[in-house]
C-alpha cells in the first residue's frame, strides 16, 4: 500500500514492498502521485516492472560484508585496517544470520563476545562497519533492514588514551637490538619516528621527491586527517635521511625513502621488542614521545601542532605527556637563574 506524504507545495507518493527496495517519487499535484503510485503497484504485481529488481533479505549477512568490502572499503584511506576488521566480523556468528534478521539484539550480543577479547576502541570500529554495511545495503542495494539497528546501539565507552613515553632503560636496550638486525631501514625507520613524530604510515610512504634536505622539509600530501602538511625536520632527522640517500645507492629505488612494506616492518618491531625484552610499546607511542620532547624542547603549542598535524589543541595535549620530574628539574632552573622567591610567610 502507498504512502502519500505533503512537502511544501508538492506531493510525495511512497511504495514499501516485501523484498523490493523502498520506492519514492514527488509531484506538483496529488492526482498524479495517486496515480503513478497505482501504476507502479500493477506493474510489480505482474511483475513487468524490469527496472526494480526484488532483493532477498534471507541474503547472509556475509555476502553483505564481502560485497561491502569489494565496493566500499577500497575507497577508504584505512583500507588495510578495515579489512581485517571485516576478516574478524566474517568469522563471527553474526555474520550466517540472513540480514533482514538482523537485531539491535544480534549486535549487542557481537558487542559482549568481542569486549571478551580486544578492546574498547577496537568493538567501538567494528560496530561502526557493522552498522555501516547495514546502512548502505538498506539504502543503495535496497536490502530491507530493521530500522533498530542504524541507531539506538550502546557502544563501550573510548578507551583512556595511552600515556605511554620511553623509559630511561629502554632506548639503550633498543639501541642494542637493532644492531642484530641486519637490514638498516629497520633503525632508520625508528630514528626517523622519533626525531619527527611522524606516524608509520606516513614514514613508510614518504617519498625523495617530497623531501628537500636544503629547506629542511618533508611533505606528506596525504594524512590521516585528511589533509597535507610539510614536516619541518631536525637535525637528526636530516642525519637519518642523508644517511639513507647512501644506503639507497646500494638499493633497487622505489622511490620511497625507506622501502620496506608496512607488514614486513610490523613484524620486524614485534621481533625488535622481543630482542629488547620490552613488552607493552607500541610503534604510535613513538609519536607520543616525540611529541612529548618537542615541548620540552620549548616549543609552544602552534610550533608544535604544525609538525605533527592536529588541528585541536586538546587533541595535540592528548599526545602530550610531559613528566612531572623534567618540569620540577626546569623550574628548579629558573629559580636558580632569578634567584630563589621569597617565602610566601616573610615579611616585607
Amino acid at each position: 500500500m502507498a504512502t502519500f506524504r505533503k512537502r511544501g507545495t508538492k506531493w510525495q507518493a511512497q511504495i514499501r514492498r516485501d523484498g523490493y527496495p523502498n520506492l519514492s517519487k514527488t509531484f506538483h499535484a496529488k492526482e498524479d502521485a495517486l496515480r503513478w503510485s497505482r501504476e507502479t503497484e500493477r506493474l510489480i504485481d505482474r511483475g513487468e516492472n524490469l527496472s526494480i529488481q526484488p532483493t532477498d533479505s534471507r541474503q547472509k549477512f556475509s555476502e553483505i560484508l564481502s560485497k561491502y568490502e569489494e565496493t566500499i572499503t577500497p575507497s577508504k584511506r584505512s583500507a588495510s585496517s578495515e579489512t581485517a576488521h571485516l576478516s574478524v566480523i566474517k568469522r563471527h556468528p553474526i555474520a550466517q544470520l540472513p540480514t533482514g534478521n538482523i537485531s539491535a539484539t544480534a549486535i549487542c550480543r557481537f558487542r559482549d563476545d568481542r569486549l571478551k577479547q580486544v578492546s574498547n576502541g577496537t568493538v567501538r570500529r567494528e560496530i561502526a562497519i557493522v552498522q555501516h554495511a547495514l546502512k548502505i545495503a538498506h539504502n543503495e542495494w535496497g536490502v530491507p533492514v530493521r530500522a533498530d539497528v542504524l541507531k539506538g546501539i550502546v557502544k563501550p565507552p573510548p578507551g583512556k588514551p595511552r600515556t605511554r613515553r620511553l623509559e630511561n632503560h629502554e632506548p639503550q636496550a633498543i639501541a642494542g637490538a637493532l644492531q642484530k638486525f641486519k637490514n638498516p631501514l629497520v633503525q632508520s625507520v625508528f630514528d626517523f619516528a622519533l626525531a619527527t613524530g611522524m606516524r608509520r604510515g606516513e614514514i613508510l610512504s614518504l617519498k625523495w621527491s617530497d623531501v628537500d634536505i636544503v629547506a629542511r622539509t618533508a611533505f606528506l600530501p596525504i594524512t590521516k586527517n585528511g589533509d597535507s602538511r610539510t614536516v619541518p625536520l631536525n637535525q637528526h632527522a636530516i642525519q637519518v635521511l642523508e644517511q639513507r640517500r647512501v644506503d639507497s645507492a646500494n638499493e633497487l629505488s622505489s622511490g620511497r625513502a625507506f622501502p620496506i612494506s608496512a607488514n614486513a616492518f610490523r613484524l620486524s618491531w614485534e621481533r625488535l621488542k622481543k630482542r629488547a625484552g620490552i613488552d607493552n610499546l607500541r610503534f604510535h607511542d613513538l609519536r607520543h614521545e616525540a611529541i612529548s620532547r618537542f615541548f620540552e624542547l620549548g616549543l609552544t603549542v602552534p610550533e608544535v601542532a604544525l609538525i605533527s598535524g592536529h588541528k585541536d589543541p586538546r587533541m595535540l595535549f592528548r599526545y602530550t605527556h610531559l613528566r612531572a620530574v623534567d618540569v620540577a628539574r626546569k623550574l628548579q632552573n629558573l629559580e636558580k637563574s632569578e634567584g630563589a622567591p621569597k617565602s610566601l610567610t616573610s615579611a616585607d
